[in-house]
């Protein structure tokens, strides 16, 4: 997930911001992620702008030139569905999803109605291979 000027860490406390979230369902589900993610990448959760929150992070440098830092993992308790923000790279994204269960996928994230609609181990592993990835890319 490229960051642009508005998606960079902020002191913002991600447990107020998942508070926030006006439906109980998707607030609770977000609370479960963020616990699944901190065990899963070892990383504190970290808001980046107002909307996501990011585990560690990662700088990019495009062909362009562009560059900037991301988080290695990210979510998005959003009003419509869960975000997630992972590694878009190579085949082992699509064994990921083949394994992960209901959800709908873009380049970069995955769309999840409900955290029961999937798989929590595979989304464990996908957020480990994420990281890992995305280290081994882009050494700081």
């Amino acid at each position: 997930m490229p960051a642009d000027a508005k998606t960079r860490p902020k002191p913002a406390s991600p447990e107020a911001f998942i508070d926030s979230v006006e439906h109980p369902g998707r607030r609770e589900d977000a609370r479960a992620v963020l616990a699944l993610l901190a065990e899963a990448t070892g990383e504190p959760p970290v808001m980046w702008g107002s909307s996501i929150i990011g585990f560690g992070k990662y700088r990019y440098t495009y062909d362009s030139g562009h560059s900037g830092e991301a988080p290695l993992v990210g979510f998005s308790p959003r009003k419509a569905n869960l975000v997630f923000y992972m590694a878009a790279y190579d085949d082992a994204r699509q064994a990921f999803l083949d394994r992960l269960g209901k959800h709908k996928a873009g380049k970069g994230c995955i769309y999840l109605n409900r955290l029961a609609d999937v798989d929590a181990g595979v989304l464990v592993e996908m957020a480990r291979w994420s990281v890992k990835t995305l280290k081994e890319r882009h050494p700081d």
